[in-house]
């Protein structure tokens, strides 16, 4: 064996020997519930220097090293944005190592450290430094919007980051719609803060190789309909991924602006377990609403699939009248287990002000009030504000304003739009 086998043949026994510290977990964990909270996608973080270091030492070596091939496709420095599913797959060294900087108006350097990109998304991780600090508004001077190639045009869907404890360095992650397959070069189109307050418009090329694109696991059709209290949901199609899964379809639901978010509780039960939510959107054009559900990615191996609508919005025609003398503590009640409770009724020197209180998914609907002289319609709705009762559940307080003096009777309201119960099942063919 010649000097640079007997040293490739060291070296690989020294990376299979190492091991992570029985209590390394404990210790990140104890360090990170010290540091104080920023924001809900800024977290904290210490940052450790042992596996870059041993990474500097592979590449001193041979670029012929199969170790250095492994290593040199993981993502590293980003452990702390990886759920379960994301971490897994880093591991297994599938993301594509990008490494390109280049430099901010205020001096930043911004690094695009790698991605990973299947049929229903791309991954996009970068790196914020500034030995002078990044500031009160860390992260804010870059602002991607798309990412641009061959037959590519891909939106910016969400992302997340972790500053460390100096506030000079910030990891993130961008995700946005796929690529294209074909696409060799991505133009990443990115908004950055001028010194002037205005906001600049710039690019940064680098090359994309679709062949590390992984492919996917599940593509099925569905195109099943499910009818709700004001309208239907058809879920038109299922694309699973490494990374994730996609759910696509389109929906006429005249009251769904009222409660947008009871499109988290369409639920994705795989091999009879829930898939956890990653998000969801939707948009509006002249043909009509589409919406998408993300999910994790599915378990493997998959023997069952189906959706589940278990709640959504919903409406309750009421014409109910509340009155308003003689107020006590005691709620009323609205239909479906929801309740109303009047926590005071007040004269200003211009209107008339009534707090009231409703778990937290009720909106009201045709509300107005009657005196001894006239019917008053709602004026407006201030002071909205959520509660918490001790076993977790979330109130809603609102104050309900109307234009009169006149000393009120009843609160009628008409209707009221809630999250709904269905309890509806789609299966999905999974041969």
């Amino acid at each position: 064996m010649d000097k640079i086998d007997q040293r490739l043949h060291e070296q690989r026994e020294q990376l299979q020997a190492l091991k992570t510290p029985e209590d390394m977990d404990m210790r990140l964990r104890n360090a990170l519930d010290k540091l104080p909270s920023r924001t809900a996608k800024k977290r904290p973080a210490l940052w450790k220097f042992a596996a870059a270091a041993i990474v500097l030492s592979l590449v001193v070596l041979s670029s012929n090293y199969n170790a250095l091939a492994y290593y040199s496709k993981k993502l590293l420095g980003f452990d702390g944005l990886f759920n379960s599913t994301l971490q897994e797959l880093n591991e297994q060294g599938m993301g594509q190592v990008i490494n390109i900087s280049t430099q901010l108006l205020d001096g930043t350097e911004l690094t695009i450290d790698g991605i990973m990109a299947d049929s229903n998304q791309l991954i996009l991780y970068y790196t914020l430094s500034n030995e002078d600090g990044l500031g009160e508004t860390s992260g804010s001077q870059f602002r991607p919007h798309n990412i641009k190639g061959f037959f590519t045009n891909s939106r910016m869907i969400s992302g997340t980051a972790m500053l460390n404890e100096d506030a000079t360095e910030l990891k993130g992650m961008y995700t946005f719609q796929n690529v294209n397959p074909f696409a060799k070069t991505l133009t990443l189109n990115y908004w950055e803060n001028a010194p002037n307050g205005q906001l600049v418009d710039r690019q940064l090329k680098f090359s994309y190789n679709p062949n590390k694109a992984m492919q996917s696991v599940l593509k099925q059709s569905i195109k099943e309909t499910v009818a709700v209290d004001q309208g239907s949901i058809t879920f038109n199609s299922i694309q699973a991924t490494p990374t994730m899964t996609l759910v696509e379809g389109k929906m006429k639901v005249k009251n769904f602006d009222r409660m947008p978010i009871a499109n988290n509780e369409i639920l994705l039960i795989a091999n009879g377990k829930p898939v956890e939510v990653i998000g969801s959107g939707y948009s509006t054009s002249l043909t009509g609403r589409t919406f998408e559900l993300r999910y994790d990615a599915l378990p493997q191996p998959l023997h069952s699939l189906e959706l589940h609508v278990s709640k959504f919005v919903g409406y309750e025609e009421m014409n109910t009248a509340i009155p308003l003398t003689n107020l006590d503590d005691s709620p009323y009640s609205l239909g479906h287990d929801k309740k109303l409770w009047i926590d005071e009724l007040k004269t200003t020197s211009e209107q008339l002000e009534i707090t009231i209180t409703t778990e937290e998914d009720v909106m009201l609907e045709g509300v107005y009030i009657q005196t001894k002289q006239d019917s008053i319609e709602l004026n407006t709705t201030v002071n909205q504000r959520l509660e918490k009762e001790l076993d977790g559940k979330l109130l809603k307080q609102r104050t309900i304003v109307f234009d009169t003096l006149d000393t009120p009777e009843y609160l009628h309201i008409k209707g009221m739009h809630l999250l709904k119960s269905y309890d509806v099942k789609v299966p999905i063919k999974v041969d």
